[in-house]
């Protein structure tokens, strides 16, 4: 990529510093540009000025139909729902996806979180613990359960050394795929500018969970879990040690409601909890994110005095194999999200600033925005003491430690 390519995006000072670079920075660089959609970037900044008026959409929303913790709200019943499931388990149609794209920053740690030893007696870490249960659920129905791990470009390295190490952590090295999410460049707040992180070097970030839809179809892992007879994945956050892997009751539920996409979510514990709001809007299934659902409507109540809008998102979804492959050939299937960032940067003169506020826009797309988009969605509720224990703070915490 030359400055001709970049001068219509006025984004040609990413290589005002090419002629100081080694041959093999400048190709680090290059490989870099070739990987950047400048044209979607100049569309989002255009686009990306309108934002989502969520007092509106939150007026609108009204408690998802569900699956209830009593079972209650379908015609089938949770035997006949674990049955299904079972079925689906013995004959090979369950693959598994493992998002592990986060690092333990806010533990104090600094790999992978999905290698954080939380066992506390066994010492074993999360990677350890949800393959070792995973290969557990495929020997009781006698079958193989693909892995699919989704790092990030900050722990794919390490990720991919440590199941090496540790020898599938429990589950046949050939059942474990291990691939990455894309990035997305961080953008100057006010000049639409890409910032470089150094002179060879664009300040990405990864492109958010939702990264999967694109990721999982680049790197052939849907097309893998095709050639293997998979009809669903089931996905869970690596940071959830409760997450219940490839449920026979979920998947059956999945299976006889003909759901494309099913989300397994908890009662809120109060009022404002930081979780996902997963909520009906004009008869589409959504998930308002905490920090955008406004408190009158976080603290409204039914007439027994209970949350209306109780549905709390945890990560944990079945998923059709048809459907995703279908939203992966869709570029514009999941909306991309804005954040205002502080980001370090290089300014003209090749010197590091670091901000003292926000001064960027990260874009990243959300895996939950796939629901809408579903023809067929369910939500099912489980019991947040046994589904749900995220592990995202360090000791000392008042939550989720």
């Amino acid at each position: 990529m030359d400055l001709s390519q970049l001068a219509p995006f006025g984004q040609e000072h990413l290589l005002q510093f090419a002629d100081q670079l080694s041959a093999a920075d400048l190709a680090r660089l290059q490989q870099q540009l070739e990987q950047v959609d400048f044209r979607l970037l100049q569309e989002m900044g255009t686009a990306g000025q309108v934002t989502e008026d969520w007092s509106d959409l939150a007026q609108r929303a009204e408690a998802p139909p569900a699956v209830r913790a009593g079972d209650a709200g379908v015609d089938y019943t949770p035997q006949q729902a674990q049955q299904a499931g079972q079925e689906a388990l013995r004959a090979g149609k369950l693959g598994m996806i493992l998002v592990a794209g986060g690092q333990g920053s806010r533990l104090g740690f600094d790999q992978p979180k999905g290698m954080f030893p939380i066992g506390p007696i066994s010492g074993r870490t999360l990677f350890q613990m949800h393959c070792q249960r995973l290969a557990a659920v495929a020997r009781r129905y006698e079958t193989a359960i693909p892995l699919y791990v989704m790092t990030s470009p900050a722990t794919d390295q390490a990720t991919r050394e440590y199941f090496e190490q540790q020898s599938g952590c429990g589950m046949d090295p050939e059942h474990v795929h291990i691939f990455c999410q894309g990035t997305m460049p961080a953008i100057d707040a006010e000049s639409g500018k890409v910032l470089l992180a150094d002179k060879h070097q664009l300040a990405l970030s990864p492109d958010g969970h939702g990264g999967l839809v694109s990721a999982i179809e680049h790197h052939g892992c849907l097309q893998h879990a095709a050639d293997q007879g998979i009809e669903y994945l089931y996905y869970a956050q690596v940071d959830n040690p409760l997450a219940p892997l490839c449920d026979a009751r979920l998947i059956g539920y999945h299976r006889l409601a003909s759901s494309q996409m099913t989300t397994l979510a908890v009662k809120k514990r109060f009022a404002t909890e930081k979780v996902g709001n997963v909520v009906l809007i004009d008869g589409r299934l959504h998930i308002i994110e905490y920090s955008d659902l406004p408190e009158s409507a976080a603290e409204a109540v039914n007439a027994d005095g209970e949350l209306k809008l109780w549905a709390g998102n945890i990560a944990i979804h079945v998923f059709d194999l048809q459907f995703l492959s279908k939203m992966a050939g869709n570029g514009a299937a999941l909306p991309f999200h804005r954040a205002l960032k502080k980001v370090p940067y290089l300014d003209s003169s090749g010197q590091l600033v670091q901000p003292t506020s926000p001064n960027a826009i990260k874009y990243e797309r959300f895996i939950f925005d796939l629901l809408p988009a579903a023809e067929r969605a369910i939500v099912v509720e489980g019991l947040a003491e046994e589904v749900f224990a995220p592990v995202k703070n360090a000791s000392g915490a008042a939550v989720d430690t």
